[in-house]
């Protein structure tokens, strides 16, 4: 009989997830793709006791902390200049997924219209996580991280929505209304952003009361889980409650609330927390699979995979027109990798598992999810990289990167130099132990200089990256101080915010121009 996770089988998945990421360093293999593939073999072998992937594990424990964390690196002005698209994506193209999905398995592979329904509206999130990190690690740019991650958080919450107001639907056998559910829909939607927003917000003003890096842990935690738990009992969506909550009080709070040491260490909590998160769901998505149900329902589960791809089609390549700005189009290559990049994950079978035990589809849903999943993830997640380079998608300039290293080895040199230089003049340092360290370190220093004027005259770009990054520096810099000016009482909130609406119209003047 399957089991929840003990402390001797957590502990082992520990060891399995550090090996695996450790093996990838020399395996050219996306981490999370690695973990579900050695999850298959340990389910295959039985080396581990069969364990439990049990929806409250997920969407109580596991989902939480990998929206937060998402959500809090969110930069808001990013999500502004794409929340047209990925708005879009994540309502329209939701219903759009499910409806294709749901009239296909009715019609081709034989399943009834209410659970067809339910299995299109819970296929409908995206979980691109191992997509993302190779974006990253690639230098992609920006907009199409944003896009994708974007459509990701908020479909996730979107489908949950429509999955149980389908559920509902099929479960009492209520006769089925488009400005009822429509209303529902809406209703539950922005009831779970306003909440977590009211929520964000009010953690955002406690954080200016003290800076202590565990105290704002501990409340970030509180947060995470406490905007879920609240939106749950409201009866309004959980996930968008913590995405909300999460990058209010990431653009905000943090901002506002938190010194420079208090942020990363916040930062390095929640990357950790995802980090081991995320690496235990792909492993146990790996465990859960049972090839002889694989292959019994192999027809509902072959037909499912065409019509969430068919889907996908329909949705980028049919709403991409329409959904840019004149200024933030989305280019070809852009939707090609929306399309193959949008896998799916742990929601989808959180909400396949939350089926009623007595429903009489359960099984087939639950198989042809994890058969959907499971292609997702091992084909598009392993072939995503070959596509990348074969449309030569803004991959990392080698020039541009030593640049940076360059540039970061003398910033580190000069502030060596100025501690060198203090420590002289307190006397804490010898005039002769002085001149020797003075000397190399100037030395490497003016070394430094001349391959950073090297690569200026090899390669005209890097003016353009270093004006960028210093503009964007001088930027926080500035938005930073107007903030502190406000804690000291030198500044008021409505001035702030004067000053923040006319730098934006200075920008979009100079944008014009």
């Amino acid at each position: 009989m399957p089991e929840t996770i003990h402390i001797d089988i957590f502990v082992v998945l520990l060891m399995v997830t550090a090996t695996v990421a450790m093996s990838v360093k020399w395996i050219k293999l996306p981490y999370s793709i690695a973990l579900v593939i050695v999850g298959l073999i340990i389910g295959v072998c039985h080396l581990l006791p069969p364990v439990d992937l049990t929806p409250d594990l997920i969407l109580l424990i596991f989902l939480p902390a990998v929206l937060f964390e998402a959500s809090w690196n969110i930069q808001l002005s990013e999500l502004k200049e794409s929340w047209m698209p990925i708005t879009v994506l994540a309502t329209v193209g939701v219903v759009i997924n499910t409806i294709i999905v749901a009239m296909g398995m009715h019609y081709l592979a034989n399943v009834a219209l209410g659970p067809a329904f339910l299995f299109g509206a819970m296929i409908a999130a995206t979980d691109p996580i191992s997509v993302l990190a190779l974006f990253r690690k690639l230098g992609m740019d920006s907009k199409l991280t944003m896009l994708l991650e974007g459509e990701s958080l908020f479909n996730d919450g979107t489908a949950v929505v429509l999955f149980k107001l389908v559920l509902a639907i099929v479960l009492t056998g209520a006769s089925f209304s488009i400005t009822a559910t429509a209303g529902s829909f809406l209703l539950v939607v922005l009831g779970g952003c306003a909440t977590g927003a009211i929520l964000g917000y009010a953690a955002s003003r406690v954080t200016r009361l003290f800076d202590d890096h565990l105290l704002e842990i501990t409340l970030t935690t509180i947060l995470a889980y406490g905007s879920y738990l609240l939106a749950e009992q409201l009866h309004v969506s959980a996930v968008l409650s913590v995405v909300a909550a999460g990058v209010v009080i990431g653009n905000y709070g943090s901002r506002t609330g938190m010194s420079a040491g208090t942020r990363m260490a916040v930062n390095s909590f929640w990357e950790y927390t995802a980090f081991l998160v995320n690496s235990l769901i792909f492993l146990l998505i790996g465990l859960q699979v049972k090839f002889n149900l694989l292959i019994k329902y192999g027809v509902q589960i072959g037909v499912g995979i065409a019509l969430v791809l068919i889907a996908r089609v329909v949705v980028v390549y049919g709403l991409s027109p329409f959904i840019g700005t004149k200024s933030h189009k989305i280019p070809w290559k852009y939707r090609h990798m929306l399309f193959w990049g949008a896998l799916r994950g742990s929601v989808c079978m959180a909400l396949a598992l939350s089926l009623p035990e007595k429903f009489a589809y359960r099984e087939m849903i639950t198989i042809t999810t994890f058969g959907v999943v499971l292609f997702t993830l091992l084909v598009p997640g392993l072939t995503i990289q070959p596509l990348v380079k074969l449309l030569k998608m803004n991959l990392k300039d080698p020039r541009q990167e030593q640049y940076k290293r360059l540039k970061a080895q003398l910033i580190a040199k000069k502030r060596a130099s100025m501690f060198l230089v203090d420590q002289f003049n307190s006397g804490a340092v010898s005039a002769a132990s002085f001149e020797q360290l003075n000397q190399r370190l100037m030395s490497e220093e003016a070394t430094l200089v001349v391959r950073i004027n090297d690569l200026h005259l090899e390669d005209l770009s890097i003016k353009a990256v270093e004006e960028e990054a210093l503009k964007n520096k001088v930027a926080d810099i500035e938005r930073d101080t107007l903030k502190q000016l406000v804690k000291e009482g030198l500044l008021t909130e409505e001035g702030l915010h004067l000053i923040a609406l006319e730098s934006d119209d200075q920008s979009r003047t100079q944008m014009a121009e």
